[in-house]
């Protein structure tokens, strides 16, 4: 459930469709359309107590941290939210009292598991001195490599579970991003750093490459892309947004039968060619809160 603006009888169609196929991990956040998100998640999934909900706020103090959790508890209609994110940093701000808050969360029975997303090692070494941090939602790809260098490593000598988000980089990998894009006026896409002028080129061309490797291997991009994700281990869950029923069930699709190694090697040697051109920024969005 991201920010795009979806009628709520086709979101909730594509949330019972996906809980009909066995899909229970479903993320929103507060600032997906100002709550609209987590409402319209809320009622889709209500009577439905095998759905695992993660939602998101951005770093605040302890009283609003509180307050936020309350009303997202409300939004979804949940007395317990099963996985409670950070969902951004802040430079300059402590993370200690939310994370006190959180955990006074967790102690009360309204949050069961507390995590982090879009922080650095140093910013998940401080965050840990106030709390226990039990996930990381992180942008991983194979256009966005840069966690495999210190986030990635961290997490797992510490126990944190890994849930991947842009897992088809903003639908690069899809395939289906012509070579010159046009984006809707807004279109939060455009601002992303793939589609920089020194760095699209590059980008452009390693999709190509990356589409001819697994068209080769009878598969679509799309569908190599999220194997990548799934079957190294690293990533417990990988998020990727449906807006319809055609989209989920092809999304799905990328799970079945088995992929070729030597697909896969190909892909991921030809990935790092391509993480070679794209600057350490920080995040895709460069968005520094």
């Amino acid at each position: 459930m991201g920010s795009e603006v979806v009628p709520e009888a086709q979101a909730a169609g594509v949330v019972a469709a996906a809980l009909d196929a066995g899909v229970n991990h479903f993320d929103t956040a507060q600032g997906y359309g100002a709550g609209r998100s987590e409402a319209v998640l809320g009622r889709a999934l209500a009577g439905k107590p095998q759905a695992f909900v993660a939602t998101k706020m951005n770093m605040a103090g302890a009283a609003e941290t509180r307050a936020g959790v309350r009303a997202s508890r409300e939004r979804l209609g949940r007395d317990c939210i099963d996985l409670f994110y950070i969902h951004w940093p802040r430079e300059g701000m402590d993370p200690a009292p939310m994370m006190e808050a959180l955990e006074e969360a967790r102690s009360r029975g309204w949050v069961r598991y507390v995590g982090v997303s879009n922080f650095s090692v140093q910013q998940m070494r401080d965050a840990s001195r106030a709390g226990r941090i039990d996930a990381h939602q992180l942008c991983y790809n194979l256009l966005w490599r840069f966690p495999e260098e210190d986030v990635i490593p961290y997490c797992r000598e510490n126990g944190i579970v890994l849930v991947s988000y842009s897992s088809l980089a903003q639908g690069l990998l899809s395939g289906a991003i012509p070579r010159e894009p046009r984006f809707a006026p807004g279109d939060p896409r455009a601002s992303t750093v793939y589609y920089d002028p020194e760095v699209w080129p590059h980008v452009r061309d390693g999709i190509e490459e990356l589409a001819a490797i697994a068209a080769k291997a009878g598969r679509p991009l799309s569908h190599l892309a999220l194997r990548w994700l799934t079957d190294s281990g690293t990533i417990a869950s990988v998020l990727v947004g449906s807006r319809n029923r055609d989209h989920l069930a092809g999304n799905l699709t990328a799970f079945e039968g088995t992929v070729d190694p030597s697909a896969m090697r190909l892909l991921d040697e030809a990935s790092r060619r391509i993480q070679r051109h794209i600057p350490r920024i920080g995040n895709i969005f460069k968005y520094y809160p």
